[in-house]
């Protein structure tokens, strides 16, 4: 647990992720989640859900399509499939963020790195994305079909004019950080296995902190809201959802 807090705000809660670990919970509107890249080279993959009704979840196209943008930072959110605004990025000292090359599989990384299983190397074994995802919506009656595009923090992949992509190393430094303000009630999956195009030559996935803290949400100046129509849209249904009274422009 981590003891020393960057932000005035109430700590909610405070964990280290191991690298290769994965992790669920569902993190309350209103709250800011900031993820931390330990030693520099993490990547986290993220899916959000609506913990209400879970069939409603992160929309990689409409997040993307609507902001006009092929990655995610600062000032954008993440849409849903219905309209609405899971969480914004009020903060991002990384600059980009990975949101079309999916997690890694057992045979993807067998291939790559080789064998450790957990009877050789007991919790040292080589873990992959895809599974860990499963492992953790398993927790919720969730399974595979649940799986969609998912966000890779902290790792950038840029796709050359013949369509080609390319991992960019060294995107994340040690100490960088995105914040993710939840604007519904999410549930949050997380893996910490390493990006599928990672070329590293050896099996090593990298720590993160994270830190959850009360920040309340979003003013009706917000950077994350006004920085397209789309969003201020969206930011209406999500208010809107909660019962909340709006005046749409």
């Amino acid at each position: 647990m981590s003891s020393n807090p960057t932000n005035k705000e109430t700590v909610i809660f405070s964990e280290m992720l191991i690298g290769g670990s994965h992790w669920s919970g569902v993190i309350r509107r209103g709250t800011t989640l900031r993820l931390t890249d330990l030693e520099g080279g993490a990547n986290v993959s993220a899916l959000f859900y609506n913990v209400e009704e879970k069939l409603e979840r992160y929309n990689m196209a409409d997040t993307l399509k609507g902001q006009h943008t092929a990655c995610l930072s600062s000032g954008d959110v993440c849409y849903s499939d219905m309209g609405r605004v899971l969480c914004s990025i009020t903060a991002d000292t990384c600059g980009w963020h990975d949101t079309i090359c999916g997690v890694s599989d057992a045979a993807m990384v067998e291939a790559k790195y080789g064998r450790l299983a957990y009877q050789q190397g007991l919790n040292e074994y080589y873990k992959n994305g895809y599974d860990s995802l499963i492992n953790e919506l398993g927790k919720y009656g969730m399974g595979k079909r649940d799986i969609v595009s998912n966000i890779n923090f902290f790792s950038k992949v840029i796709v050359d004019d013949n369509g080609s992509m390319h991992f960019v190393e060294a995107n994340s430094q040690a100490d960088d950080y995105v914040d993710l303000r939840f604007e519904m009630d999410c549930l949050v999956v997380l893996s910490t296995c390493q990006h599928p195009l990672d070329p590293a030559p050896a099996y090593s996935p990298k720590p993160v902190d994270m830190t959850a803290r009360y920040t309340g949400t979003a003013p009706a100046n917000d950077a994350c809201r006004l920085s397209c129509p789309e969003n201020e849209r969206a930011f209406i249904n999500t208010e809107r959802f909660y019962g909340l009274t709006v005046r749409a422009k």
